[in-house]
């Protein structure tokens, strides 16, 4: 029985329309498609101690999306006239998929800012795959971002998480894209127990010494992302929540983001509401962005989402926190 099964099967997060204690459950609207995330596969070059994704080098459970299932995608934004602005990349390690900087070369050429999340180790660091990114920093430059997962400042803690000679391999990658001059920022984590300044101080210092382009006081260039931990213990939201926090409905990830996964034996991709919730298939949308657009079911009304997931509160909702 997984984690979510075990709260689904309590009290919390059982009933979609309403909390454990019968009030109305808070749920989402999409404001505006403005970044559309594109799983690419769940393999990965290395198995992390806490990946909210699972993703390894044998988890194959979100297969490689291809080229050209990702460009019926942007078909369609460009078809329905969404106002989307910016294509996002995750996995997974996206340049395990082979059809990747095809993909990517697609989504700039089309006129997307493009988003990649990356580890920055082997995979990206091939010969052939930096020739690609060279070539594409060429012609789009600054519509390129890389965002690489640096867990902690430190090599000790960094490579807890991910393994001996982690951090190493890590840094020699962002130290080569900062040498080539590409647009790039650092995705940290907060699982231990320091303040927020501290750990931007930290990173202020790595900073420094590895002469990287980036601001470490900067939330959008140093982002430092809360834990997910699905067998916490964390508040649902309802609908009186958002007077009591001071936020609206619109900050949320799931107002702005869709993500599109293909799941292992299945004969077209998903879209799911947001890349946190990779697995539920609860919360699968429809095959194409006008019938997630329209989406009813369990965990949707007419596209809303109803969060009904310890991820919605934890991080998304109470720690403010968004993949784009």
């Amino acid at each position: 029985m997984s984690a979510l099964t075990e709260f689904r099967s309590q009290e919390k997060f059982a009933d979609p329309d309403r909390t454990a204690d019968g009030s109305e459950r808070a749920r989402v609207a999409l404001r505006a498609l403005q970044t559309l995330w594109i799983n690419t596969g769940s393999l990965c070059n290395i198995e992390c101690a806490n990946c909210y994704i699972e993703s390894s080098p044998t988890n194959d459970r979100l297969v490689y999306l291809t080229a050209a299932e990702v460009a019926a995608y942007l078909d369609e934004i460009d078809k329905l006239s969404l106002p989307t602005s910016e294509i996002g990349f995750t996995g997974g390690e996206p340049f395990m998929n082979p059809a990747f900087l095809p993909m990517l070369d697609d989504a700039l050429a089309r006129g997307f800012s493009a988003l990649v999340l990356t580890n920055a180790m082997q995979p990206m660091m091939r010969l052939p795959i930096r020739k690609g990114l060279i070539g594409l920093r060429e012609r789009y430059g600054a519509k390129l971002t890389l965002r690489v997962s640096l867990d902690h400042f430190t090599a000790r803690l960094h490579d807890l998480e991910r393994g001996d000679g982690s951090f190493d391999k890590a840094a020699a990658g962002m130290d080569w894209l900062s040498a080539e001059g590409f647009d790039v920022t650092i995705a940290a984590r907060s699982r231990w127990a320091e303040t927020e300044d501290q750990t931007r101080a930290g990173f202020a210092t790595l900073i420094a010494g590895r002469g990287w382009p980036i601001d470490a006081q900067d939330p959008a260039q140093l982002v430092i992302f809360p834990e997910m931990d699905e067998t916490a213990e964390v508040p649902e939201i309802t609908t009186g929540c958002w007077e009591i926090l001071g936020k609206s409905p619109d900050e949320v990830m799931c107002a702005s983001s869709r993500m599109v996964v293909k799941r292992k034996g299945a004969t077209q991709p998903t879209v799911l509401p947001c890349t946190l919730l990779p697995y539920d298939r609860a919360f699968e949308m429809g095959s194409t962005l006008a019938e997630a657009a329209d989406a009813d079911g369990a965990m949707f009304e007419s596209g809303a989402v109803k969060l009904c997931h310890p991820h919605c509160a934890k991080f998304c909702v109470l720690g403010g926190a968004s993949c784009s």
